[in-house]
């Protein structure tokens, strides 16, 4: 159980900074971005930070607003 966290953990992580990297170069806060998805700041900052482990639903609404492909963001 323990290889999985750390697994999880470094997909989460990753995530977070696929995010970040991309809503930096489409030029969006991340004001930006929350408020388009309609998320809360500290919930969506969790994720860009890696903290946070998400839904399909949330990785879609989060592709949306960034106008990429769900794949995109795990990469």
């Amino acid at each position: 159980m323990v290889g999985n966290v750390n697994i999880m953990s470094k997909t989460t992580q990753k995530l977070g900074i696929n995010i970040k990297k991309i809503r930096a170069k489409k030029h969006m806060s991340q004001s930006d971005a929350y408020l388009k998805i309609g998320m809360d700041r500290s919930y969506f900052s969790a994720i860009e930070n890696g903290k946070k482990n998400i839904t399909i639903e949330v990785l879609n609404k989060l592709a949306n607003a960034l106008d990429v492909p769900p794949r995109e963001l795990l990469k």
